[in-house]
């Protein structure tokens, strides 16, 4: 039905992802989808922005999984003339295994495969800031053609869900809340740091390269 990939046994949990301190409210939106990109459901293959709480939608890991919690945002009111650190990134279509074209939040976390990160992970799927794939089969950064609709999605735990296909967005948990924040879950998914996504992001270069040869 969903013509997904999943692995059994779960991705490595070794760090917490937060989007911004708190100061009685989220500061910066970091993560969500943009209105239009259809996601994995009970519903089946559903637009993000039709869905709504209760709903399940399938993650990597840990099958359907209900979202306890929906937030809308507006962003690049000021497109085209959007300040060039905020600019989306486009992930061309089978970028990320991807039916059509994703625009994302150049935070938002994806998951890749890579051997290399096989070898220096110990496993071969991670997730790092889309920005840090710029370059990478396509994708890339510019300027948004228009302000467009982001929606959030929560659920009890963090998850990794399916959108457009193939490709996994990373749904951390909801921290707004103090008691949240301070006491978010040590085990939740790693997210590379910059540094450590810049390396992957090169392993994965090298490795379709060696792929078309």
């Amino acid at each position: 039905m969903f013509n997904w990939k999943n692995k059994a046994s779960g991705m490595p949990k070794r760090s917490v992802e937060t989007s911004g301190a708190y100061d009685g409210g989220l500061n910066v939106q970091t993560h969500g989808l943009m209105a239009g990109t259809v996601v994995a459901s009970n519903l089946g293959w559903r637009a993000i922005e039709a869905l709504a709480v209760g709903d399940s939608v399938l993650t990597f890991d840990n099958g359907m999984q209900p979202i306890v919690e929906i937030r809308r945002h507006t962003f690049w009111v000021d497109a085209p003339d959007s300040d060039a650190a905020s600019w989306p990134v486009y992930v061309p279509v089978g970028a990320l295994d991807n039916r059509t074209e994703l625009v994302l939040l150049p935070d938002q976390g994806v998951v890749v495969e890579s051997d290399g990160a096989a070898d220096a992970f110990g496993d071969p799927f991670s997730i790092v800031a889309a920005q840090a794939l710029e370059g990478v089969r396509g994708i890339m950064r510019a300027a948004p053609a228009q302000k467009i609709e982001l929606i959030a999605v929560y659920f009890e735990n963090e998850q990794v869900v399916y959108a457009e296909g193939g490709a996994l967005i990373h749904c951390p948990r909801n921290t707004v809340a103090l008691d949240a924040f301070l006491n978010a879950d040590a085990t939740t998914y790693a997210v590379l740091s910059p540094r450590e996504a810049a390396y992957v992001a090169e392993c994965i270069v090298v490795e379709d390269r060696m792929g078309a040869a």
